[in-house]
């Protein structure tokens, strides 16, 4: 029996731990707060960076910093074998090569790094190095999604080896981009990834997770035997390195973990078109009640923010008073600016006014529902103030639940829902707030 070696995930938003559970998500990367998780009895934890909501050098600056601390937490923990992984979406979007390049320089020597964008749980597949999105049931190649046309990570081939030249402006050609097929997999990898060395790139397919299941134990056993790993994945393949088993308490009955009878609160900042999809199936749920928050009012005066604060909080008082679960959602026109740079910072603006209403909620509330991948790190990160949390499982495929310490100064016990924006079908959001007010 090889020892586990401890798999540490950078996560570019706080979504990709939705396929395990039972870890630490830690939302500080302080030496000391890093060695949480390297000691923590899991196999596995998660470095919420949410690199994805800032800008290229930030994103370097922010991975650089969290690998020189890990450098020192690893040797005074004296951690022997680690894999690390730079968990991205699933749907291709990110700063990608920049935060695996940082990675290599900071923790060097790495033999491969694998690009493994298969999310079976999103309805993501990788076929002969093709990275494909399930939409409606019909597989469709991911450049030819909304995804691939966003206006900070856009994207023009869904080819992983093309998509690796693209990215890395022709620095890595597609020809040099190893590719492990999935016949490859399942015959066995070991001998092919024993010849890897310097920091090869290579693109894995995955049609199942059994595909992973069979890629992962190929890795680990490289890995006992000295070969260094890093990986560009999304969230599938950290269950086959995890091998967790499944979780405590099943999706369907995690009511149990509520804290209070009171209602709960929703917090929707996701703009895709999904999740106002799902918003708008969950505002016809019995028990609900909007609170619309129109950020047009504050793109057009920054100063509007305080009495915007306090008519969102008063709404939210008053709906809660009357037994019902206030669903706060941003408004879901799109809005254009001149610029990204002027975009990053008004989604910055709009954060920073959704985490001042976390913090003026109810003490009482019973659950807390935050959709979308940035809006959920700031809600934990600033909203609730956490240096880290633990992950209790899933409450619907892809979509985790975490609980708060019971020394929290506001919200202690709080079950929280992160909820990333483009998972789930139609019913998704009516869904989690159905299995949490099941007992009411």
């Amino acid at each position: 029996m090889t020892t586990q070696p401890k798999i540490i995930v950078l996560d570019d938003d706080p979504t990709g731990s939705q396929t395990v559970h039972s870890c630490l998500l830690l939302m500080n990367w302080d030496v000391e707060t890093l060695k949480l998780g390297l000691t923590d009895a899991s196999p596995i934890f998660f470095v919420l960076t949410n690199t994805r909501a800032l800008t290229p050098e930030k994103a370097a600056s922010v991975t650089r910093e969290v690998c020189q601390n890990l450098k020192i937490a690893i040797a005074e923990t004296q951690t022997q074998e680690f894999l690390v992984v730079s968990r991205s979406d699933s749907t291709l979007r990110g700063h990608y090569p920049i935060e695996t390049d940082v990675i290599a320089e900071e923790l060097g020597g790495f033999d491969a790094h694998f690009l493994t964008p298969a999310f079976f749980e999103g309805g993501r597949i990788t076929q002969d190095s093709v990275h494909y999105l399930f939409i409606d049931g019909v597989k469709t190649p991911v450049h030819e999604t909304e995804f691939a046309r966003d206006s900070v990570f856009g994207y023009s081939t869904s080819y992983l080896p093309d998509y690796v030249a693209e990215k890395t402006q022709g620095r890595i050609p597609s020809e040099q981009v190893e590719r492990f097929l999935l016949a490859d997999i399942r015959a066995g990898s070991q001998e092919r990834l024993k010849s890897l060395t310097n920091n090869q790139c290579c693109a894995v397919d995955g049609e199942t997770q059994a595909d992973l299941d069979q890629f992962a134990q190929d890795i680990l056993t490289c890995a006992a035997q000295g070969k260094r790993f890093l990986f560009r994945s999304a969230a599938s393949l950290l269950t086959s390195l995890a091998q967790l088993g499944p979780q405590p308490v099943p999706p369907e009955d995690m009511a149990q973990y509520e804290r209070t009878h009171q209602p709960g609160v929703v917090l929707v900042g996701s703009h895709v078109q999904k999740t106002t999809q799902q918003l708008s199936q969950l505002l016809q749920e019995p028990g609900v009640a909007p609170v619309e928050v129109d950020v047009k009012r504050l793109r057009d005066n920054l100063s509007e923010k305080a009495t915007l604060k306090q008519e969102i909080l008063q709404q939210v008082h008053g709906v809660y008073q009357g037994g019902k679960n206030p669903v706060i959602y941003t408004s879901r026109e799109e809005l254009q600016f001149a610029d990204i740079q002027q975009r990053l910072d008004f989604g910055i603006e709009v954060s920073s006014l959704l985490m001042e209403i976390v913090q003026g909620l109810p003490g009482d509330i019973s659950f807390l529902i935050s959709k979308g991948g940035i809006t959920s790190n700031d809600v934990l990160s600033t909203g609730l103030g956490l240096r880290s949390a633990r992950l209790l499982g899933q409450i619907l495929p892809g979509c985790s639940m975490v609980i708060t310490s019971e020394d929290h100064p506001q919200f202690p016990k709080l079950p929280v829902v992160l909820f990333p924006g483009n998972v789930g079908d139609a019913q998704g959001l009516a869904t989690v707030y159905q299995r949490l007010t099941v007992q009411k």
